[in-house]
């Protein structure tokens, strides 16, 4: 996805208020050892790339002043009831360095799964997205979820049983191995099943 933006010389509260006014969002970009940039973006088609899920855990294509160069999204922030991005921060990466992004987790399965199916089990999905690391390159848009495989003996599904793409890995804070899923099934339900 490409974001045109424009660099800004003028900073402080009220020069963003002048640039939201005239439809502008300001903003800001920094990493890869480079000086942080300050930069104005129209707002509209900003806040129309922001509602899809796609430009939260993609690599972008921002482009200052004609010179493009790739981002990713890392903070932004909005009026509390209107629909107006308030400010945005994009980082800058580095093509042989990994970077730590939260992707979207697409659940599907679930209503053929035999817990579902066979003995009505209710599904409870605790987390719609997870953390990864990886090369920007090998960034997936989100991380598929099969939940085909539960059942009365399987009624959870953790970090560990994710099938990940190539180059792509879980970072190890000293977690535990999660639930991202789990089903529930009521008492008696598993025994008559299959009557």
């Amino acid at each position: 996805m490409k974001v045109v933006a424009t660099f800004r010389t003028e900073q402080g509260s009220g020069a963003s208020r002048r640039l939201r006014r005239a439809g502008q969002v300001p903003g800001i970009v920094y990493g890869a050892n480079q000086e942080a940039q300050a930069v104005s973006i129209e707002h509209n088609p900003l806040w129309h790339a922001i509602q899809k899920e796609k430009f939260h855990s993609s690599i972008l294509e921002l482009e200052i002043d004609g010179k493009a160069q790739q981002v990713l999204l890392r903070d932004f922030q909005s009026h509390p009831y209107k629909p107006q991005l308030l400010h945005i921060d994009f980082q800058r990466i580095d093509a042989n360095q990994k970077i730590h992004m939260n992707v979207p987790l697409h659940y599907s399965g679930h209503l053929e799964s035999p817990a579902v199916k066979l003995y009505a089990g209710l599904v409870t999905f605790v987390a719609n997205q997870i953390e990864i690391e990886c090369l920007p390159k090998d960034l997936p848009e989100f991380i598929a979820v099969d939940c085909s495989v539960l059942d009365v003996t399987k009624r959870s599904i953790h970090v560990t049983d994710l099938q990940l793409p190539e180059g792509v890995s879980i970072p190890n804070h000293g977690q535990q191995d999660g639930s991202l899923v789990t089903v529930k099934i009521k008492a008696g339900a598993a025994k008559g099943g299959d009557e």
